[in-house]
């Protein structure tokens, strides 16, 4: 799977797993948009064709609602919530095994927005 992780998640520990379980994962730092606003990360993400992935719910929900509302299409939005609990809130491996959980359950990813938090 092709995926793009923003600043938010860009961790060097979770792009190294994603990237061990066999997914292509590119970051702002490879494509020279560290900092860069949220829209600028997905429309690079959309013109990439790669799936985003971030913890930033409400920014990236309102941009997948603003797509739908506009009639157009993006690869996909992946969420991982942060609880505020150091127990509940996922960490990098926990992620990968959400988002293994998400591909065996044969999801739809194209135009779709999921919580990685609930396939744990």
């Amino acid at each position: 799977m092709n995926l793009y992780l923003d600043d938010d998640s860009a961790g060097a520990l979770l792009a190294r797993l994603l990237t061990q379980a066999g997914h292509d994962v590119q970051v702002p730092a490879d494509v020279g948009l560290s900092g860069d606003d949220d829209p600028v990360h997905l429309a690079h993400a959309i013109q990439g064709q790669r799936i985003m992935l971030s913890h930033n719910y409400q920014d990236f929900r309102n941009l997948h609602n603003l797509i739908m509302i506009a009639q157009g299409h993006h690869p996909g939005i992946l969420i991982v919530r942060r609880d505020n609990d150091p127990h509940r809130d996922l960490k990098p491996r926990g992620i990968v095994r959400a988002f293994r959980n998400l591909l065996a359950a044969s999801v739809l990813f194209h135009d779709q927005f999921h919580i990685l938090n609930h396939w744990r």
